[in-house]
């Protein structure tokens, strides 16, 4: 079995010579940055945050002037990204670090702990890659690397497991060169010791690996249970004319809580019914069908067009009408957006 220092030695040496993975926040140690990419990445793929991240560091060059900016414009740079709540915390950290901190960010981790949308991952990222501190960063990437080359029946999915590879991470980590190592080790799961098709054959510990040695490359690391999706079914209800739609803003504690949204009502399947005589007559036969995938559940979302309503009609509905040409400036669901590209209003 590997000892703690040919681990470190073998990584950092792979690291050295053949680590060619490049991103805009790697390699930097400003913890405002460090913070904005960790918040982006935590429910999405490096690729795809990458523009986000460069679109707010471009327009935010610090946490105070993030702090400064309207719920609006960051929702609407934070548009496609989902997981609305991660924005929502952002903003309220920003605030709080630009009126009671100074617009200092902290340094101690158990005060980045502290911070609003903060966990151990991230508090761990922030504290190695800005200030060099001795904590171990455990991520999916981190979890696959040690699973395989220990050879690891753990779970990674319960209290117990989080705990076990803490510690064993904690144990491995060189100390001295923190950040270095935790970026080494993230890397090489992202692009060597990949889920599927790893390349064994680039890895620093191929003939170390216990997952190749014993052929458990595929069994390992420990699957989580899949959860079973809650499918919810919304249907929104299109009120326009030729150069106007009507919507309304969301703010009950729910997914798309701040985001724009047509008048909508959520029924228990694909049928709709109502009280209301402008609903009633504004419900479609066909109307279109557009779904999104969440974490934890699915959503069915049927559109029903309807242009032929005066704006006095629907005003107990509490929408109001924006030009479709401003589509741009306000922040709606990846659904929505969907529903626009198709027909040609984005």
């Amino acid at each position: 079995m590997l000892s703690t220092q040919q681990f470190s030695l073998l990584l950092l040496k792979w690291n050295h010579d053949f680590n060619r993975r490049n991103m805009p926040w790697k390699g930097i140690n400003d913890p405002y940055k460090i913070w904005l990419s960790e918040i982006i990445l935590q429910q999405t793929r490096v690729d795809q945050g990458e523009k986000y991240y460069n679109s707010i560091t471009t327009k935010y060059l610090t946490v105070s002037d993030l702090s400064l900016a309207k719920d609006d414009e960051v929702y609407k740079l934070w548009q496609g990204l989902g997981y609305y709540n991660r924005c929502r915390n952002m903003l309220h950290t920003a605030r709080h670090i630009h009126q009671e901190l100074n617009g200092i960010f902290p340094k101690r981790y158990e005060d980045i702990l502290n911070l609003k949308g903060i966990g151990d991952y991230t508090a761990a990222a922030i504290a190695s890659f800005a200030y060099n501190l001795p904590y171990a960063v455990v991520d999916g990437n981190v979890v696959r690397v040690l699973s395989r080359v220990f050879g690891l029946n753990q779970s990674f999915y319960d209290a117990a497991g989080k705990k076990f590879f803490q510690s064993l991470a904690l144990e491995l980590l060189n100390k001295k060169k923190s950040a270095e190592y935790n970026q080494a080790i993230m890397d090489l799961g992202a692009t060597v010791c990949k889920p599927q098709l790893p390349e064994c054959n680039q890895c620093p510990f191929e003939k170390k690996c216990i997952a190749k040695i014993e052929n458990r490359i595929n069994e390992l690391p420990v699957k989580k249970e899949k959860l079973k999706l809650k499918v919810r079914h919304f249907h929104f209800f299109v009120f326009e004319d030729k150069t106007s739609f009507y919507i309304l803003k969301r703010t009950s504690k729910d997914i798309w809580n701040q985001l724009y949204t047509f008048y909508m009502i959520e029924t228990e399947n694909e049928k709709v019914k109502s009280k209301d005589n402008i609903i009633l007559k504004s419900i479609n036969n066909s109307p279109q069908v557009f779904q999104q995938v969440l974490s934890h559940q699915k959503i069915q979302g049927y559109f029903h067009i309807n242009n032929k309503i005066t704006e006095k009609e629907i005003a107990h509905l509490n929408v109001f009408k924006i030009n479709k040409y401003e589509l741009e400036a306000y922040a709606f669901p990846r659904l929505l957006i969907s529903f626009f590209q198709k027909n040609n209003y984005l």
